[in-house]
């Protein structure tokens, strides 16, 4: 099957009308996401069911409009939750003093004391996935080692942990 056989008919409007829906993009404030959101409507238009469409320019810039609604109203909501927690989450009145930023220091010294008397590979494990964000199975190719071979560091990070916020929490 050629490629062409493989593209819808509102797939081959978007290819034939790519500069115009990003200049229309463009247009209603997205600047450089204006690409991002032409690949969302490639995206939507390749999981829809195909039914006959009298006008499909129009119902692909009705779309592109659609989504660029939802990418606003996602960038408001966020905001809102992340204002709302940056409110909610440290009162004015429980602002880091000099003593609870000296216990906060020595406990990180602790952790990563604890981390480190793990082992090197135990210790860059557990730092990739957890503050760095990798996967799993990323690391695991990363470091040439199975994916169970990470997954016990991790445990053995999490058990280590584990026993240092029980000591933390009983002080």
């Amino acid at each position: 099957m050629s490629r062409d056989q493989d593209i819808s008919g509102l797939q081959r409007v978007i290819l034939n009308e790519r500069g115009r829906l990003l200049r229309f993009l463009a247009a209603r404030g997205l600047g450089d996401d204006a690409e991002d959101t032409l690949h969302d409507l490639w995206q939507r238009v390749a999981a829809a069911p195909t039914q006959p469409i009298a006008d499909p320019l129009s119902y692909l810039f009705r779309a592109a409009e659609n989504l660029v609604r939802d990418r606003r109203r996602s960038t408001v909501s966020r905001d809102r939750r992340h204002h709302d927690w940056h409110e909610t989450s440290v009162p004015s009145e429980e602002q880091p003093t000099g003593e609870r930023a000296l216990i906060a220091r020595e406990r990180l010294r602790e952790v990563q004391t604890a981390l480190a008397a793990l082992g090197p590979r135990v210790e860059l494990v557990f730092r990739k996935c957890r503050l760095d964000g990798l996967a799993q199975s990323a690391i695991a190719r990363e470091l040439g080692v199975s994916l169970s071979s990470v997954e016990k560091d991790l445990q053995k990070a999490y058990r280590a942990l584990g026993e240092l916020r029980a000591k933390f929490d009983a002080e």
